[in-house]
């Protein structure tokens, strides 16, 4: 190959991987099913031309998202999902309690410096994807018996997890989108599990455990891509 070719080849290069980038961004967003993700990613592995690549996001929404002029700027960053609120707007503590039953705090609610979460024969879910975080550290403290406690945080915020489990599992999945923000609040999640479970997943907005795992495998699958082309 030339180095005529290379030249043409390297800007060609780049805006496929901001079209992909652009791709898993809008899947991630629950704009395209997985199989039409797939489909996408395949026709722009396959393009020749860089408007080839522009037509596979022309029809989808979300300004922010468009593949930039060749030899331009960086891949787009991810959006990051969450919320900062003022500290007089943060309670001090609150509770969580599943006896036998079930709790919940989702949707838009603004938790509390320290949140205490008790699930015994029971279940609490804590979804801080569309919360309003104080800054600085929000603490979870758990304690779940023959229990489970689901938390669900956006990207973007720094998740610390230190939990013992005895007879059960205290797991946290983290993300793949890299270092998060030296300003981005943070979750800290201890506790005690016994004979129950504790997990802490990322996850966009409006996304299931399933759209996420889905996800998380595209992107591990593409990253593999990049390596092998890259080696």
């Amino acid at each position: 190959m030339s180095h005529e070719d290379e030249g043409v080849r390297a800007p060609l290069t780049h805006t496929r991987d901001v079209t992909i980038e652009a791709l898993m961004e809008h899947f991630a967003n629950d704009v395209m099913d997985v199989g039409e993700f797939e489909r996408r990613v395949e026709q722009a592995h396959a393009a020749t031309t860089s408007d080839d690549l522009k037509e596979l996001l022309r029809d989808l929404p979300g300004a922010g998202l468009p593949v930039p002029i060749d030899g331009q700027s960086s891949v787009p960053a991810l959006r990051r999902d969450f919320s900062v609120t003022s500290s007089a707007n943060v309670p001090e503590r609150e509770f969580a309690v599943a006896l036998m039953g079930g709790t919940a705090r989702k949707g838009h609610w603004t938790p509390a410096r320290k949140n205490y979460v008790v699930a015994v024969m029971g279940g609490a879910d804590l979804d801080f994807r569309e919360a309003a975080l104080g800054p600085g550290v929000t603490e979870v403290q758990v304690y779940t018996m023959w229990g489970g406690v689901d938390i669900v945080v956006p990207p973007g915020v720094n998740v610390e997890t230190r939990g013992i489990a005895i007879m059960g599992g205290f797991e946290s999945r983290g993300e793949t989108e890299g270092p998060v923000g030296v300003d981005a609040p943070t979750i800290r999640v201890t506790g005690v599990a016994l004979m129950g479970g504790v997990d802490v997943s990322v996850r966009h907005a409006g996304e299931t455990k399933g759209d996420a795992r889905r996800r998380r495998k595209l992107e591990k699958r593409e990253k593999r891509r990049r390596l092998r082309e890259g080696s």
